[in-house]
């Protein structure tokens, strides 16, 4: 087999809505850089996402240079919102952890309450050096997270979608693969992988970073959610219960920890250290 690769790069600026795949990153200590900075919150200050609000599915978040986001949506005029300053935060509450972080202008919360048609509000990050640490048991004292789920970065590979494809053709709802990968909205792809080899990774290089391994990554029903028409149907849930299920989670991925700071690039080896 072909030594594995780092087949594309995915970063979204805004959680829960599409991103862009450019040819490298920065990795930052909290994930790539831009990644999952800025974030949907309703009146109750809990994130806003794709589980109830499927059609963020067809939404658009573009980072531009020096943070801000240009956001663009069906029916609706795109926005540019810049980086708000930090003088006035609100917490955030992200599953169970609360973050402080820095509400957008008027304009942008008017434009993204006038989408969902609901009253949500834009927030940024401002500091995630500070703000959010990861699940202690699986972290090392003073390692965080942005807004992404729980980890920094979250690691698919090519063969393991082409073995779950074959699994999906095989079941009940085959008319619904196979699933493309933008299902499971990663920030790195590996290509030249046995399937389901990340299974048994702990620590690995990108080009000259290096990652620790921390968990597989449980699946929601997001992944059920077409992201280019925001429709919903079984798969892959529907498979990854029956052939994917550990404990009490339905798993496709892995989360990393980087453990140093540079640029991946698309093509870049990948080496399994441990």
């Amino acid at each position: 087999m072909s030594h594995p690769v780092l087949s594309s790069i995915h970063v979204h600026p805004l959680k829960a809505v599409r991103g862009h795949a450019p040819h490298e990153a920065v990795v930052e200590p909290w994930g790539l850089a831009g990644d999952r900075r800025w974030v949907l919150v309703d009146t109750a200050s809990k994130i806003v996402t794709q589980r109830p609000h499927p059609r963020l599915a067809l939404a658009a978040a573009e980072q531009l240079p020096g943070g801000g986001i240009r956001v663009s949506a069906p029916g609706m005029e795109p926005l540019t919102v810049e980086v708000p300053e930090p003088s006035v935060t609100a917490t955030v509450e992200v599953w169970k952890d609360k973050v402080e972080a820095v509400p957008a202008d008027a304009a942008a919360h008017a434009w993204w309450s006038a989408y969902l048609e609901s009253d949500i509000r834009l927030m940024h990050l401002d500091d995630p050096a500070t703000a959010r640490p990861i699940d202690p048991q699986y972290a090392r004292p003073g390692e965080t997270v942005s807004f992404a789920d729980g980890y920094p970065l979250l690691l698919t590979t090519l063969s393991s979608l082409d073995a779950l494809n074959s699994l999906i053709a095989q079941g009940d709802h085959s008319d619904e693969g196979p699933l493309p990968m933008n299902r499971f909205r990663p920030n790195v792809v590996v290509a030249g992988t046995a399937p389901w080899a990340e299974d048994d990774w702990s620590r690995l290089t990108i080009g000259q970073v290096t990652f620790r391994v921390t968990k597989k990554s449980g699946r929601c029903v997001v992944t059920t959610t077409n992201q280019v028409t925001a429709e919903r149907g079984k798969e892959p849930l529907r498979t990854l219960a029956r052939h994917r299920r550990f404990g009490d989670q339905l798993c496709f991925g892995t989360n990393l920890v980087p453990e140093s700071s540079g640029t991946v690039r698309i093509g870049d080896p990948v080496t399994v250290l441990a």
